[in-house]
């Protein structure tokens, strides 16, 4: 086992621990809910097993579920993001991703945000849209969606940038 996995393993409980115990305690206007715990989605390695990846992501996404007593929507939204995942990083890094030359800690600001916004948003979209199921409440999806995002982006940015080695 090398360290690359090592690393991805304790990024994959520590995240779970702090959405757990921190995380889902926080609930700001009754709309705003962070769910950081994707982060470890978002800075899974590129170029390693993509099956083995989905199984991660729903079993963060179960995991995260069980301790927050809500039915699945969490493990459909990672799930999901983890499946669309390749389209959203060909977009936002374009030629780096082609070669599989993606290391997180070395992309520019920028590239980062608007792979890290297009997948939140999805997730959170998802998450609100199957725990309301209600189209005639379509408004408050969008607003908690909106909401949500924004603090969790900031979070998640802050996080990565945080414990992140730089590597230039």
């Amino acid at each position: 086992m090398n360290s690359l996995n090592i690393a991805n393993i304790i990024r994959f409980f520590a995240l779970i621990v702090a959405q757990v115990l921190i995380f889902n305690h926080i609930n700001f206007a009754g709309t705003i809910n962070p769910y950081p715990y994707i982060l470890f989605i978002l800075l899974y390695p590129v170029n390693n097993n993509r099956t083995l990846f989905i199984f991660m992501s729903f079993l963060l996404g179960l995991i995260v579920d069980i301790f927050s007593d809500s039915g699945g929507v969490h493990a459909a939204a990672c799930v999901t993001i983890a499946y669309i995942r390749p389209a959203i990083l060909k977009f936002a890094f374009g030629m780096i991703y082609e070669h599989q030359t993606i290391r997180f800690n070395n992309t520019e600001i920028g590239n980062r945000i608007i792979y890290f916004s297009f997948l939140i948003l999805i997730h959170h979209f998802l998450i609100f849209l199957l725990e309301i199921f209600n189209i005639s409440r379509i408004l408050m999806v969008f607003q908690k969606t909106l909401f949500s995002s924004i603090f969790t982006l900031i979070l998640c940015i802050l996080i990565s940038t945080l414990f992140s080695k730089k590597q230039r």
